[in-house]
């Protein structure tokens, strides 16, 4: 079932970036509008996802700042949310990535290839590719 929704919210995504493409920015703001209302994820328009992004869980409670890039075969559990700091830095996520349930990833920080954020996880700073962070504030508890 989840697969099914994920596909669901991916193929508006997709729609939603042609649309952009196009030029059809108000068409683009109606599918951001359904997938607030169908999916409960708020992604817009203006996100960059890689192919084969996962938003498990459907993307329940998912949050997505809307200049936030996401690289390809990341994994997105629920009730996830990257968003920018005041200051205008947001986040940029690296490739087969996986962000653990309620994890919050916050301000012009990357995260590196085949990265792992723990459940719950306050992210603030770089973390370095092939590394593990976890806690509040997060920290890097593993680096391969």
């Amino acid at each position: 079932m989840a697969e099914m929704v994920n596909s669901k919210i991916m193929k508006c995504y997709s729609k939603m970036r042609k649309c952009r493409e196009k030029g059809h920015i108000k068409r683009c703001l109606i599918y951001q509008k359904l997938i607030r209302l169908l999916f409960s994820a708020e992604i817009p328009y203006t996100v960059e996802l890689g192919d084969n992004v996962d938003l498990v869980h459907g993307g329940l409670g998912v949050v997505i700042h809307k200049d936030a890039k996401i690289g390809a075969n990341t994994k997105i559990y629920q009730n996830v949310t990257i968003g920018g700091l005041p200051d205008g830095g947001v986040p940029v996520i690296g490739q087969n990535v996986l962000i653990g349930s309620g994890a919050v990833v916050l301000g012009g920080i990357s995260i590196g290839d085949n990265a792992k954020i723990g459940a719950n996880a306050v992210v603030l700073i770089d973390i370095p590719p092939n590394s593990t962070a976890v806690g509040v504030p997060a920290r890097i508890l593993k680096k391969d």
